[in-house]
């Protein structure tokens, strides 16, 4: 291949690389404006510093352990040949051109791209544990996750692990992201408990609803958008017809999958409860959006819709069967990330990837639930014991933006709570 050609296929893939970390990193704005939308007004700027601190804690944490426990290499499959350090690296102008092409990016795009993926993750956590978790804890909670929880997991996929090995596949993160953030968040609610008032002693459940549903609408729209980062960018390059093809199927795909996921759930919540309930459409559209992750590409786009429409009905009951259980999840991540995830990876063996097969998927699945599970219960069980993990019952009343920020979100309003 010509040395200039291959430059410009260089500069090309790793501008398209870093331009979908950015609409992945843009997502961490989506999740902020969401879960501000879905909790009570006395706690916005709470969950707000919440999602600020966790990115920065993430890419500080990423960088100093994460992405070398996942891509530094892994003889054996299980564990890795590297624990710390920073293992960025550029090729030089000889060395892509002495491999033909097939350097294609730089290194530091590819750790770019990482990094936002680990902040999506733990974004998943704090929508889950809103309006009663202790801010700090809650930041120790992410220092774990994002150093060492969630790389492992995703080394045993993404890193040549067993997992990969074993034939597990997730394009894009239905697991490895999304299903890994919902189980951490599952550990962290069964041991903290729910809201005071969520669910009365004869088993009633009762609705607390978020204090600004444009903001919630504005979020979704914002992480809809960064999906096209989250799912093209892992096609990892553009630079030849058949890449961009695939890049635009992908698109697409998500795009359908997301309205299938908004459609469906808007009306079967008007089924169940005869109202058009915004918070489930929008759990909907994001539902779609978790559920096509795994695989993207192999669909059809008639097919893709289907595939995020089956995942808004799945989170609607979703939903409906956590709060039965008295799970209190403010936002809805558990179901959205975790139990649409599993469908999501389900899915890939019906879209025509002949790489999957039922037992290689549910390998994944299990695999990724009982690690993340396990390890997370064992650090908020440890935070918990050293710190409290839970705010006193006077604070949950007073609000978390008082409680543990000193600033109101909206403070004209604070007669209101």
């Amino acid at each position: 291949m010509n040395s200039d050609i291959i430059e410009i296929k260089y500069a090309l893939d790793t501008f398209y690389f870093l331009m979908s970390g950015v609409l992945v990193m843009w997502m961490a704005a989506g999740f902020s404006m969401l879960e501000a939308g879905l909790v009570r007004s006395k706690n916005t700027t709470e969950i707000l510093t919440k999602n600020v601190a966790l990115f920065a804690i993430s890419c500080c944490m990423y960088m100093v352990m994460g992405y070398a426990i996942m891509y530094g290499g892994s003889a054996g499959g299980f564990l890795p040949d590297v624990w710390f350090g920073n293992i960025i690296g550029n090729a030089t102008t000889e060395e892509v051109l002495a491999s033909g092409g097939d350097t294609y990016y730089s290194g530091a795009s590819d750790f770019f791209f990482q990094v936002v993926f680990v902040a999506t993750a733990m974004s998943i956590v704090s929508g889950a544990v809103a309006e009663r978790m202790k801010l700090w804890a809650f930041l120790a909670f992410a220092v774990v996750m994002t150093g060492f929880i969630y790389p492992m997991q995703g080394m045993w996929k993404w890193g040549g692990g067993f997992l990969d090995a074993a034939g597990f596949q997730d394009f894009a993160g239905s697991g490895v992201v999304h299903l890994c953030g919902a189980t951490a968040a599952l550990a962290g609610v069964l041991l903290l408990g729910a809201r005071k008032g969520k669910y009365s002693a004869d088993g009633k459940v009762n609705a607390i609803p978020g204090a600004n549903m444009p903001l919630a609408a504005i979020g979704m729209f914002i992480l809809w958008m960064g999906w096209f980062g989250f799912n093209g960018g892992s096609e990892l390059m553009v630079s030849n017809i058949a890449e961009a093809n695939a890049v635009s199927d992908i698109f697409v795909n998500t795009n359908a999958a997301a309205s299938g996921g908004l459609i469906a759930a808007l009306i079967l919540a008007q089924l169940m409860y005869g109202k058009a309930d915004l918070t489930m459409a929008v759990n909907g559209a994001l539902a779609g959006l978790v559920a096509i992750t795994a695989e993207p590409l192999a669909w059809t786009g008639g097919a893709a819709t289907l595939v995020g429409a089956v995942g808004g009905v799945i989170v609607v009951f979703s939903v409906k069967f956590m709060d039965s259980l008295k799970i209190d999840d403010p936002v809805g991540a558990i179901s959205v990330h975790g139990v649409v995830g599993i469908w999501g990876l389900l899915a890939v063996c019906f879209s025509g990837n002949d790489s999957a097969t039922l037992v290689g998927q549910l390998t994944g699945i299990v695999v990724i639930f009982t690690w993340t599970f396990v390890t997370s219960f064992i650090v908020w069980t440890i935070l918990k014991a050293a710190m409290g993990i839970r705010i006193s019952e006077e604070q949950e009343f007073e609000g978390c933006d008082i409680a543990e920020c000193g600033i109101e979100a909206y403070p004209e309003f604070s007669s209101g709570k």
